[in-house]
């Protein structure tokens, strides 16, 4: 059954696995807190076991006590030892909160991600509205270059949580806020929903790909193409069928008459890696059954199961294969 298969290649989802410089700080953070825990576990453990030893010793005839006064020297080291580092995690906590706060570059590339149940709308800003990109469930940076998201919500409180170039961060219905982040290297990461958003706030999941900048622009490029013109008889037949169906309705095509706002942006659906936000990997047999029943795969998502006839939903699945 298509629904237990595998949403696409693995992809990195670490906090201790930071691509960029936010990640980092975090990171380092983490792993200094372990060790201190790991040492303040052991010397509490050593501490337990002398204090056997003295209790058996103190009930021992013969033996000299252990003296109030050594008792009180032991507590109050043990007390003042606390405070300074509790003292030091409480100033850790703030510089690197500080750090990952904000990186105020002038180059920034804005994005603007919106938050739906349950999928995430991405828009790149543009100096004309030619130049702007939409697309959903997938977000590109280029590598070492500061990048502020701009994020909301369109319904419910939402997280947007990608572990390995930043934190969490809320996106709260009619407010927006900003977040910072910065790849230091390529790859392609997980992100996900961190906030619990309703039925299906499993199925929330985004990839991240940090690639060169070259790699960045001619992907953008592409992504301002209108979708792509098709002479294959099947594919122009799945076209009207998308125009006449309830498809047209909620998604849009650019460059298409499809217009509609409720639904992810189809325009280069077939180059996307996953379908229903990380849900099943994007393929044909996989496109087929999704467009065929969404629910079997993401009960309660806004899209209803197809009515449409076996010949339609094989030409309407070819012609948003040709979305490139």
């Amino acid at each position: 059954m298509l629904a237990s298969c595998s949403a696409g290649p693995q992809v990195n989802q670490s906090v201790l696995d930071p691509l960029g410089v936010q990640a980092a700080k975090i990171a380092g953070l983490w792993w200094g807190l372990l060790i201190v825990a790991t040492v303040v576990f052991a010397l509490v453990m050593l501490g337990l076991a002398v204090a056997a030893v003295l209790a058996r010793r103190n009930g021992t005839s013969g033996l000299p006590p252990v003296s109030d006064r050594t008792l009180t020297r032991l507590v109050t080291t043990s007390v003042a030892i606390t405070i300074v580092t509790l003292f030091g995690w409480l100033v850790a906590s703030l510089l690197t909160g500080r750090a990952t706060g904000a990186l105020h570059a002038q180059n920034a590339l804005v994005i603007e991600l919106v938050g739906h149940q349950w999928w995430w709308e991405v828009h790149y800003d543009g100096d004309e509205p030619a130049d702007q990109v939409t697309t959903a469930n997938e977000i590109h940076l280029p590598v070492h270059r500061p990048v502020v998201m701009k994020v909301t919500s369109r319904d419910v409180i939402h997280s947007l949580w990608i572990p390995t170039l930043q934190g969490k961060r809320d996106l709260i219905p009619g407010r927006e806020t900003a977040v910072w982040m910065q790849a230091d290297a390529a790859g392609t990461v997980r992100g996900q929903c961190a906030e619990f958003c309703g039925l299906q706030h499993a199925h929330m999941a985004l990839t991240v790909v940090a690639e060169s900048e070259d790699a960045f622009e001619q992907w953008r490029a592409r992504r301002l193409r209108p979708a792509p013109e098709t002479t294959d008889v099947e594919a122009r037949q799945g076209r009207a069928v998308f125009q006449r169906s309830r498809c047209a309705g909620c998604h849009t095509i650019r460059g298409h008459e499809a217009a509609g706002l409720v639904g992810p942006d189809l325009t280069h659906i077939a180059t996307r890696i996953t379908l229903g936000a990380g849900t099943i990997p994007n393929s044909h047999a996989a496109l087929e059954a999704w467009i065929r029943d969404p629910q079997m795969f993401k009960p309660g998502t806004q899209m209803p199961a197809s009515s449409i006839t076996p010949d339609e939903l094989r030409a309407l699945t070819s012609y948003l294969e040709t979305l490139q």
